[in-house]
């Protein structure tokens, strides 16, 4: 038996190209391991969701996985691949570093690289969990799967 859970972060991308520009960014995503011995193992487990991420994607399906270590590692790590409205792919890669004296911020924040094909950089964001506004429902979503 595994787990399941939903996630929303939300903040800003500010492309490479226009420094100083920032856009509204958003991921909604559910977390699913098929197994929670094998996820205590490896950490990691499967993502779906949509990542809104304008002017590179309005709305776009994706996938990838987390890495779920904040104990022994301190971290929890995203790697999210989506197709942009224009036809290419790109990757959102970050990671919450998980810190004992500042547990709220480090929890709650997300930077995050927007990689292109070739991986190379091309925004960055900054995203938050909305623990006010989103905690319950994130509370609720987990589930065994």
């Amino acid at each position: 038996m595994g787990f399941e859970f939903a996630e929303t972060m939300s903040g800003t991308l500010e492309l490479d190209a226009k420094p100083g520009t920032k856009h509204p960014f958003r991921f909604e995503i559910a977390v699913h391991a098929p197994s929670t011995r094998e996820h205590l193992r490896t950490g990691r487990a499967q993502v779906t969701g949509v990542v809104h991420a304008p002017p590179l994607a309005a709305h776009a399906d994706a996938e990838g996985s987390i890495l779920i270590r904040p104990l022994g590692q301190r971290v929890i790590r995203y790697e999210l691949s989506f197709l942009a409205d224009d036809g290419k792919r790109y990757e959102v890669v970050g990671q919450k570093d998980i810190q004992l004296r500042r547990p709220l911020a480090s929890w709650t924040t997300l930077p995050l690289e927007v990689l292109d094909e070739n991986h190379r950089r091309v925004a960055t964001c900054l995203t938050r969990f909305d623990y006010r506004n989103d905690w319950w429902s994130f509370m609720r979503s987990f589930r065994p799967a």
